[in-house]
């Protein structure tokens, strides 16, 4: 029996060369396998047969928005997940709801090995293979671009002497990878990180330097989750696309960073989410409001190492997992509205109203019907200050 290959396939020129490619380097039939994470572009079936025209035995496309944004956008939206603060996890979000179309596809059609079409230097050939042998440790992982040296000249010519289906256009200067949490940009002349961003370079958000007016919304959560936008209910779906059309159209979600990648290398990426940057803010703001202060506190920390698991690769992990229990059990009382105004390049949060806030006016306001007791703060910063006094006395004494 033949053995089969399943590859991740976009139906651009490299992965439909990977096709032949990984069949002459490997005597084995190739599966494509692609998957809509609201990356936009051609139809799904057009790239389905596309696939079958460049040589693959069996191709697959998968509708997979609904099930990126409900289970892999909702816990980062949940966890406030930004990676070294600012990204909110474009890519990393959508390597492992790939991973797993890839496996079912493999255990499906009998296949042995998943290839990807990654470099040998970037994240995401670690999103994919640990993602893919933590799901099915029997699996092999290859890589055409870093295993068999499949360039870009190489590629055309392949693709020009087995006359495929597909254009052998010049390529962009930039590297884009895109879903309907945001999108990703480098290499190019943004390799030079004294460089600085063009306006050509954006798609997902218009030029915040424009003058146009404020656009404020309210935003409806219930237990974190994004439920309606100015009232009408929406599914987590939803939500990211009115965000990324509105905030977008404010200029909201830009991002021009250098990061630490997995690798070891610092790599500068120009970023654009709109909704996800739009969606984090409120629900930030919503746990300032809903959210007890130890656990708030502990909650960052925990934020920081769950965004740092996901950037890594390591979504399927025990640690993630477990996690993932800490962040739910910490959000089930964020429910409410925030209302925001989106101008300028920014969301600002101008009000914030729940049934489960912490936010008690009688005790909060300096006018009459205060109901604080200030006549207890002495002697509670007598005693919260006790050690230190002590230590004081010994050291100055």
């Amino acid at each position: 029996m033949t053995e089969r290959v399943v590859l991740a396939y976009s139906g651009g020129l490299d992965t439909s060369v990977a096709i032949g490619w990984i069949a002459e380097e490997t005597g084995a039939e190739v599966v494509a396998v692609a998957v809509d994470v609201g990356q936009g572009g051609e139809d799904l079936d057009v790239i389905r047969k596309r696939a079958l025209a460049c040589g693959a035995v069996e191709a697959e496309v998968a509708d997979a928005k609904d099930e990126f944004a409900d289970e892999y956008c909702l816990p980062a939206i949940k966890a406030n997940a930004l990676y070294m603060d600012r990204y909110p996890l474009v890519s990393a979000l959508s390597r492992p709801v790939i991973v797993k179309h890839l496996v079912a596809a493999a255990r499906k059609h009998g296949a042995t090995t998943v290839a990807h079409g990654c470099t040998g230097k970037g994240n995401d050939q670690v999103r994919f293979e640990a993602g893919i042998v933590a799901l099915a440790p029997d699996l092999r992982c290859i890589a055409p671009v870093r295993d068999y040296a499949m360039t870009r000249d190489k590629a055309i010519a392949f693709c020009e002497a087995k006359r495929l289906p597909i254009a052998t256009t010049r390529k962009s200067p930039y590297s884009i990878d895109q879903n309907v949490f945001g999108r990703a940009v480098e290499t190019g002349f943004l390799e030079d990180i004294w460089n600085a961003p063009v306006e050509d370079i954006y798609e997902y958000t218009a030029n915040p330097a424009e003058p146009r007016e404020p656009d404020e919304v309210v935003i409806s959560f219930k237990a974190g989750v994004p439920v309606a936008v100015d009232g009408e209910p929406v599914s987590v779906l939803q939500a990211i696309q009115r965000l990324n059309e509105r905030a977008g159209g404010q200029g909201v979600g830009r991002i021009d960073l250098v990061e630490d990648r997995l690798v070891g290398i610092k790599s500068r990426e120009v970023y654009e989410a709109p909704g996800a940057i739009a969606l984090i803010t409120a629900h930030q703001e919503l746990e300032n409001v809903t959210v007890e202060r130890e656990l708030a506190r502990y909650k960052r920390q925990v934020e920081q190492r769950w965004g740092e698991l996901v950037y890594d690769g390591q979504w399927f992990s025990p640690l993630k997992r477990a996690l993932d229990g800490f962040i739910e059990e910490a959000g089930r009382q964020v429910d409410g509205d925030i209302r925001m105004t989106l101008h300028g390049g920014r969301a600002v949060v101008t009000g914030r109203r729940s049934d489960t806030s912490l936010y008690d006016f009688d005790l909060a306001t300096y006018d009459t019907g205060d109901t604080f007791d200030q006549a207890a703060a002495k002697g509670f910063i007598d005693i919260y200050g006790l050690s230190s006094k002590i230590a004081a006395k010994r050291d100055l004494g």
